[in-house]
């Protein structure tokens, strides 16, 4: 009776242990893409009811393209009650995960800057911009926001990495289609341009972004800069364990690895004590 008992007490630990995994922290893998970043709101508002109707269309037609295109533009309405719209997802973003992101950004258009003549929104994944007919033009490398890593690089030599990293990041986005990431000795970076904007103006328009980075960031390890027609984004991560920063930028490394060696380990742990199980009924079974 004492071996059959070891046998199935150690059956049952080796189960109640591989279930107690269940309740370990998991490793997050909830995306941030609909974080939000900032907002652009114009002074002057609607007046006529007839332009929170045109305003409401388009929404609706930009919502509903978002499953479809990760960039589109249109306008609703006619004559003075005009207003032109766009939406565009980071392009490395799933159909899905590009409409779940677009889909937020009407009602934080509403909430934000309420019944403004222009607005643009931004979030970590997206961004939507609508104005109405007539509203003055912005130029396309107008800076619209910048952030900045409090943290700064020890030691000397990284600026010169980073800015190496950021010349191949502008010659990159001008023949990857608007949209482009890469990484350059432990530096992540990330430039997009607005959809419709050609190879050329784009990579003046990341130009631009990269020396208002340089400026305005100095030695900061992350900066991000929102030009009017473009953005970039930049991480250095010195250990090697590239971390999703707020653009996306270095991807989810360290989450991937983390998921298959934990998920070895337990497989590894499972057939460990099955075999010891084994060996120990085979004991029985021989006397």
């Amino acid at each position: 009776m004492g071996f059959i008992a070891k046998p199935f007490f150690l059956f049952s630990f080796t189960l109640f242990l591989l279930a107690g995994f269940e309740f370990l922290p998991s490793v997050k893998t909830a995306s941030d893409i609909t974080t939000f970043v900032y907002k652009g709101c114009a002074s002057q508002s609607f007046s006529d009811p007839s332009y929170l109707q045109s305003l409401s269309a388009l929404f609706a037609s930009l919502t509903a393209q978002a499953s479809k295109e990760a960039f589109f533009k249109t306008s609703t309405g006619g004559g003075q009650v005009t207003i032109s719209g766009l939406f565009q997802c980071r392009g490395d973003l799933s159909n899905n995960d590009c409409y779940s992101c677009v889909g937020k950004l009407p009602d934080m258009a509403n909430q934000l800057c309420g019944s403004a003549v222009a607005a643009r929104v931004q979030l970590y994944g997206c961004y939507l911009l609508y104005e109405v007919s007539g509203f003055p033009a912005v130029s396309g490398v107008e800076m619209l926001y910048k952030t900045c890593s409090a943290s700064e690089a020890a030691g000397v030599g990284f600026e010169e990495r980073r800015d190496t990293a950021l010349t191949v990041l502008e010659s990159g986005v001008a023949s990857n289609n608007g949209f482009y990431m890469t990484s350059y000795q432990s530096v992540y970076m990330l430039a997009q341009c607005e959809g419709d904007l050609g190879s050329s103006d784009c990579e003046k328009c990341v130009q631009t972004a990269v020396q208002k980075a340089q400026v305005e960031c100095g030695s900061s390890i992350s900066g991000q800069v929102y030009l009017q027609m473009c953005f970039i984004s930049y991480s250095y991560q010195p250990n090697g364990v590239s971390r999703k920063s707020s653009s996306g930028v270095g991807q989810n490394t360290g989450k991937t690895i983390a998921i298959v060696v934990g998920g070895a380990a337990a497989l590894g742990f499972l057939v460990i004590c099955l075999t010891f199980v084994r060996s120990l009924m085979k004991k029985h079974d021989d006397y």
